[in-house]
């Protein structure tokens, strides 16, 4: 037996990453899996995103574990969309019961260049005004059973980080968002809650383009180079956490063992959020001068 025996879950940013350690998590105990992401590469992401053969390999590994599974090439920020598709998958799976966001985006840039201002647009439909749409969708579906959502916010939901103006606001934004929801659906018991994780080992932290940006000082820096100055960011010594520390806790999210949890943020950050002044400036410092190399 598992703790989602017949339960559904649908999962954005399903072809990688986070969102496919979370749908293999979810099959293994039981779950039925709608899987949606984007599927293409958007402007001022600095790193490979997820493509279609992906998201099939995201779906292959569910259905090995026995469960059914539906996966969707789909933009969140595409409402009518996002709308077919949680129609046409609930009315084939026969129910709704946990919505987890595990799409967004990092595009760094800094507050005085006009360059960002692309940049800012792209993050802020990816990060905030897609997660709205994309559950929108979903709450029709669930207000007769009741459930779950889990948004993947960021310990930059909590904190600022260096040269990265629009991530934090949009990051930010969903801890609002968050306790909007959980206020709007609580009569409803739909549970609406919020992930905080420090730098997890995805392409998003872990990518050529960050290496330099937590070397700057070093010639052509390799990934290794990157855990010294990213485990400064944390309280535990380490340089970051693998996916599936995150999905740990959103199948807690998830289950009823959190029935009375709605509205919170919680941190999974290595102690990032707490870090005492000092330590996280230092790397700030080398952040800020690699997106400013005549400083």
């Amino acid at each position: 037996m598992g703790r989602f025996d017949g339960k559904v879950v649908l999962i954005t940013g399903g072809a990688g990453g986070q969102g496919r350690s979370h749908a293999v998590h979810f099959a293994r105990e039981g779950a039925d899996v709608i899987l949606t992401d984007i599927c293409e590469q958007l402007p001022g992401v600095n790193y490979r995103m997820s493509d279609k053969a992906d998201l099939d390999e995201s779906q292959a590994q569910v259905l090995a574990l026995g469960r059914r599974c539906l996966a969707y090439v789909a933009d969140a920020a595409d409402v009518e969309r996002m709308k077919e598709i949680v129609d046409e998958a609930v009315a084939e799976l026969g129910g709704l019961d946990i919505v987890v966001i595990a799409h967004g985006i990092g595009g760094p840039h800094v507050p005085d260049d006009p360059a960002g201002w692309a940049v800012w647009d792209t993050v802020i439909s990816a990060n905030l005004t897609s997660v709205f749409k994309s559950v929108s969708v979903c709450i029709p579906h669930m207000r007769e059973r009741g459930g779950s959502i889990i948004i993947t916010g960021s310990a930059s939901s909590l904190v600022a980080i260096y040269n990265n103006p629009s991530y934090t606001a949009s990051k930010h934004g969903l801890v609002g968002l968050v306790k909007s929801l959980a206020a709007d659906l609580s009569r409803d018991w739909i549970r609406v809650n919020l992930l905080a994780p420090t730098g997890v080992n995805t392409i998003l932290m872990v990518n050529d383009f960050n290496a330099k940006r937590f070397a700057p000082g070093k010639e052509n820096p390799t990934l290794e180079d990157m855990k010294v100055p990213a485990q400064a960011l944390n309280q535990l010594p380490i340089p970051w956490i693998e996916p599936e520390d995150v999905s740990k806790s959103v199948l807690f999210l998830a289950s009823d063992d959190a029935k009375y949890i709605t509205g919170i943020t919680l941190p999974i950050d290595a102690g990032m959020t707490t870090q005492p002044p000092g330590i996280s400036p230092y790397i700030g410092k080398l952040i800020w001068e690699a997106g400013h190399p005549s400083a």
